[in-house]
């Protein structure tokens, strides 16, 4: 069995659309405390990766530019490596805090 790559455009874009409807916080919240700043770097983050696939779609259809779907991946890959680091840093002190003597 094949896939076509307008099979796979269609259904990137239906997980994509999934997704950006799940995605969505039902409530703000408010202040700007380090969850605040969690949330906003997951919600950029997420949303680079959508432009980023909806460039690479646009290009497999034909209908976008090459220099356009480089630059979506770079700023996707920049901003899902910097939530990886900030995770790394965040999982890195809960394990020192874990480990000190009450």
């Amino acid at each position: 069995m094949s896939i076509g790559a307008l099979d796979a455009t269609s259904a990137y874009g239906k997980v994509a659309g999934l997704g950006s409807a799940l995605s969505k916080p039902t409530a703000k919240t408010e202040g700007s405390g380090f969850g605040a700043m969690v949330e906003d770097l997951v919600t950029g983050t997420a949303d680079q990766m959508r432009t980023a696939e909806h460039a690479s779609a646009q290009q497999v259809a034909g209908k976008g530019d090459l220099i356009d779907v480089v630059t979506a991946i770079g700023a996707a890959e920049t901003a899902l490596d910097t939530m990886v680091a900030v995770r790394d840093r965040v999982v890195s002190a809960y394990t020192d805090i874990m480990r000190m003597q009450i």
